[in-house]
C-alpha cells in the first residue's frame, strides 16, 4: 500500500499569505587571522592550512543579540511557515506578529545602545583578560561606528503576486513550486517540534508536568492558523483538541493520558502518519477514534482498564510509550487502556 503524500497547495493560497523576511545582523566580533600575526613562526601554506579567526571582543558581550534574533526566529515559526528563504505568515496573524517583532526590535535598540556606550571598556576588558596577546587583539580593532553599522534589526512583509507568463518561458514556475510544497513542508516543521518534544519530555516517562503541553498547544495554533495550506492540517487541529480537553490544565500527567500524549507526539514526528490519519479523520473517523487508534503499549506492559478501581495503580505501573519506527500502518492496539 502506497503511503499517502501531503497535497500540492495551489497557488491561490497566496493572497492568503504575507511574504516576511527577517533582516538580523551581528558584529562577530572576529577578525581573520593572518601570518603577520605569528611573526617569524613558519605556517603551513594556504592551501593546506587555514589560520582561522582571532576574537577581538568577548563573545558573553554580543550574546543577548544572538538571543533576541533567536526569539524573532522563534515567533515566526510559532506563526508561520518557511518559504523563500523567510516565512509565509497568514493574514490573520500578520498584525499579531508586527507587534511582536516590534518589541523585539526595541529590545534590541536598547541592547545596541547599551553596548556601544561601553564599547571602548570592553575592549579594554578583554585585553588585560587576556596578558600577552594585546598587540594580536590591538592590530585588528574595529571604531565604534563601524560596530554600530554591523548591528541592526529589521524585518520586511510584502505580499506576493504570481507573475503572469511571458511568452513561453514559465516565469512563475519556480514560484509554483515553492506554492505547492508549502503542506509538505508545514508537516515537515511539525515533526521537527515534535520530536524535540519526544526526546526532551516524552521519549521513557512515567510522569510528566502540564508544561509539557506547551509544544502540542504551540502546534495546534500553528495549524490553525494555515489550515488552508493543505487539507488534512484541519484534521490534525481537531485530533491536538481532543487530546488537550482529556488531560488536566495542572497538576501531573501520568498513565492513560500520559500513554496518548505520547502516542501523539509520536505521531506527530511522522509527516506521512500526520497526512494519514489527517485523511482517515477527513473520510469520517473521529478524532477520538483516531487517538485510540495511535495507543501501543509494550507487550510486557499491563493493561489500563478507566474506570475500575485500580485505575491509579494501574496508571503508576503503566509502561511507557514505546515509539514505533513507522506510525502511518494503523496496528496500534489500546489493550484495554480505553
Amino acid at each position: 500500500m502506497t503511503s499517502l503524500q501531503p497535497a500540492t497547495t495551489d497557488i491561490t493560497v497566496l493572497k492568503h499569505l504575507t511574504a516576511l523576511r527577517l533582516d538580523v545582523n551581528i558584529w562577530s566580533a572576529r577578525k581573520k587571522l593572518t601570518p603577520a600575526d605569528f611573526g617569524s613562526l613558519d605556517l603551513p601554506p594556504e592551501k593546506l592550512a587555514s589560520l582561522g579567526s582571532k576574537k577581538v571582543c568577548n563573545p558573553e558581550d554580543l550574546r543577548i543579540f544572538a538571543t533576541l534574533k533567536s526569539r524573532a526566529v522563534t515567533l515566526l515559526d510559532r506563526h508561520g511557515v518557511r518559504f523563500l528563504g523567510g516565512w509565509a505568515i497568514p493574514e490573520t496573524a500578520t498584525q499579531t506578529v508586527i507587534d511582536a517583532l516590534a518589541t523585539i526590535a526595541a529590545d534590541f535598540r536598547t541592547e545596541k545602545d547599551l553596548f556601544l556606550a561601553r564599547y571602548d571598556e570592553a575592549i579594554r576588558q578583554w585585553v588585560a583578560n587576556n596578558p600577552g596577546w594585546e598587540p594580536l587583539i590591538a592590530g585588528s580593532l574595529v571604531d565604534v561606528d563601524t560596530v554600530r553599522a554591523r548591528l541592526g534589526f529589521a524585518w520586511q512583509m510584502f505580499k506576493i503576486v504570481p507573475p503572469r507568463k511571458s511568452g513561453k518561458a514559465d516565469v512563475g514556475g519556480p514560484l509554483l513550486d515553492a506554492v505547492t510544497g508549502l503542506g509538505a513542508t508545514l508537516f515537515g516543521e511539525v515533526a521537527k517540534v515534535a520530536d524535540e518534544a519526544w526526546h526532551k519530555t516524552f521519549a521513557g516517562k512515567r510522569e510528566v508536568s502540564a508544561k509539557a503541553l506547551s509544544p502540542l498547544r504551540g502546534l495546534r495554533h500553528k495549524l490553525s492558523g494555515l489550515s488552508f495550506v493543505e487539507p488534512r492540517v484541519t484534521p490534525m487541529v481537531d485530533l491536538l483538541d481532543a487530546a488537550l480537553l482529556r488531560v488536566p490544565d495542572k497538576g501531573p500527567i501520568t498513565g492513560a493520558d500520559l500513554v496518548m500524549l505520547q502516542g501523539l507526539v509520536c505521531l506527530l514526528r511522522d509527516p506521512l502518519a500526520v497526512v494519514e490519519h489527517g485523511q482517515k479523520i477527513i473520510d469520517g473517523q473521529s478524532p477520538e477514534d483516531a487517538l485510540r487508534s495511535l495507543l501501543a503499549l509494550p507487550s510486557s506492559g499491563p493493561a489500563l482498564n478507566i474506570g475500575s478501581p485500580d485505575d491509579d495503580a494501574a496508571d503508576d505501573d503503566a509502561a511507557p510509550f514505546a515509539c514505533p519506527a513507522d506510525m502511518s500502518t494503523p496496528q496500534f492496539d489500546s489493550l484495554g487502556l480505553w
